[in-house]
């Protein structure tokens, strides 16, 4: 009796652990291996590929500019280094769930009996949001860095907390940028 409680533990233990990953955040990045990134001082933003609410867009500009600020870079859309362009896409896929209401024997054990239970299969709809960070050469026209983030989003969140988020997202993707060569 004791095998399928660890069992149904083991499964309920998976089942939440797959749940909080598919709630964080998945970031990546990539560079150009010539380009020279010490020199970067300035940024300017250029129009990218908008969200479709401006309050969103305005947050995520803000989020950048207070990251590029604090690693000593600033805003100068006279003069810039780099462009910086965003893209915020949203997609909706289906997320499928089976929960099965018993450990799956019957009355004579696990080779007799087949099982009683019973499995329950849900169908939501999600919604992912990506967000893609460019940092654009200003004099040579090309790219030399993208960052991105890709995480489920709520529709209607609180303000606040649409605040926070953005921050966090923004500030987990531009954690490689300038990228560190001797890594």
């Amino acid at each position: 009796m004791i095998k399928p409680v660890r069992r149904l533990a083991a499964t309920s233990a998976i089942l939440l652990l797959t749940a909080g990953a598919l709630a964080a955040q998945k970031v990546s990045f990539d560079y150009d291996k010539a380009a020279n990134f010490t020199g970067l001082t300035t940024y300017a933003f250029k129009h990218g590929t908008a969200s479709g609410n401006p309050l969103v867009d305005g947050r995520i500009v803000k989020a950048i500019t207070s990251v590029l600020g604090e690693r000593g870079m600033t805003n100068d859309p006279s003069n810039p280094d780099v462009f910086v362009v965003t893209h915020l896409t949203f997609d909706k896929k289906k997320d499928f769930t089976a929960y099965s209401t018993s450990p799956g024997y019957g009355a004579y054990g696990w080779y007799w009996g087949g099982g009683w239970g019973m499995t329950d299969v849900r169908v939501r709809e999600i919604t992912t949001g990506t967000l893609i960070i460019d940092m654009v050469d200003a004099k040579k026209g090309a790219l030399i860095w993208r960052g991105m983030g890709v995480k489920e989003v709520k529709t209607q969140p609180d303000p606040q907390r649409l605040d926070k988020k953005v921050n966090e997202a923004v500030e987990k993707i531009l954690r490689n940028f300038p990228p560190d060569k001797a890594s």
